[in-house]
């Protein structure tokens, strides 16, 4: 195949990729917008825990048929994932229960320079004076488009602070153990999945009771909160997986990056399905400013040290990236 093809061909399927997450994460944050604020389910921990089991038996179910390989990812380096991705959760949960709207979303923007540190200091990369700045006009944009009022406590910032910085290295992590141990989606979510079913249903209620006062055995379950409850945990499948394959292909930057784009869809979308928020101009240049942004990283970073690994163990690294990518791309 020639190099024109192959680079065809990885486009094609790195677009895929980031439309599975974009169909995936859009619509579950639609189903459970509905699922809260129609049916009053607020049990956001431990639904994030069925999310999960439900991502397990599909794991379990693939593995059987034999789509998904024997693989081998030590217990130290699986407890460290999990511990950091639960306290990416909870700490997300409490973020948005503690601040205003305004101080919640800001802290989910500088999750992008956190990344970057990580990158920096963790895998020493380099980003070219453009796509430092593609990654700033990404920020204006939505910072414009979604910070409104701006509030803080001591207890909300430490909440922010702990769920920047653990989703930050949740995501950091997923590329990372991919790579290192040569692992596809499956195989990672096949480890990662139940450990963190079983720990989210175990704490969630309790979680999900301080947060809200409210039990999830008292709840009033009818036909209607069980379908969604149902799709929310389908879509949740969808949405797991592709996270870790954009992950795997994108790194962490680059996915909080064009994560962002999300954010536009979600305004958008909520906009005709709720029609509570109205698409004013403020919106409407944020997004604009955000889109610009967006194709300019997509350029810069793809250019000739646009975002380069300074180690020489580059070779290497790329070689065990694709091989991993390659299996989950083709399972």
């Amino acid at each position: 195949m020639s190099p024109a093809s192959r680079a065809d061909k990885k486009a094609a399927a790195d677009a895929g990729a980031w439309m599975f997450n974009v169909v995936t994460s859009v619509g579950i944050i639609i189903v459970n917008k509905a699922l809260m604020a129609t049916y009053g389910f607020s049990f956001a921990t431990t639904l994030t825990g069925m999310h999960f089991a439900t991502t397990t038996l599909m794991t379990v179910v693939l593995r059987w048929l034999g789509y998904i390989q024997p693989s081998h990812l030590p217990f130290r380096e699986l407890l460290k994932f999990v511990l950091v991705a639960n306290f990416s959760i909870v700490g997300m949960n409490v973020s948005l229960m503690w601040n205003s709207v305004g101080f919640y979303q800001i802290a989910k923007l500088s999750m992008i320079p956190v990344s970057c540190l990580l990158e920096v200091v963790l895998d020493k990369i380099r980003y070219s004076r453009d796509t430092k700045l593609s990654i700033t006009v990404v920020l204006l944009g939505v910072g414009v488009c979604t910070v409104t009022d701006v509030s803080v406590n001591a207890r909300g910032f430490i909440a922010a602070f702990v769920a920047v910085w653990s989703t930050s290295m949740q995501q950091y992590y997923v590329h990372q153990l991919q790579r290192k141990y040569s692992l596809s989606s499956f195989n990672l979510l096949g480890h990662t999945a139940p450990a963190q079913a079983g720990t989210l249903l175990l704490l969630g209620p309790f979680l999900d009771y301080w947060l809200t006062n409210r039990r999830i055995d008292a709840y009033d379950y009818n036909i209607a909160s069980v379908i969604f409850i149902i799709l929310s945990c389908t879509i949740a499948v969808g949405t797991n997986l592709s996270q870790f394959i954009c992950i795997g292909r994108f790194t962490a930057v680059s996915f909080q990056v064009l994560g962002h784009m999300k954010t536009i869809l979600v305004l958008v979308l909520g906009f005709f399905f709720f029609g509570k928020e109205g698409l004013s101009m403020q919106v409407v240049v944020g997004m604009v400013i955000a889109v610009i942004g967006m194709i300019w990283y997509s350029n810069a970073s793809s250019k000739p040290g646009g975002k380069e690994r300074r180690s020489h163990s580059l070779p290497t690294n790329r070689q065990q990236k694709h091989g991993s990518l390659a299996e989950s791309s083709g399972t």
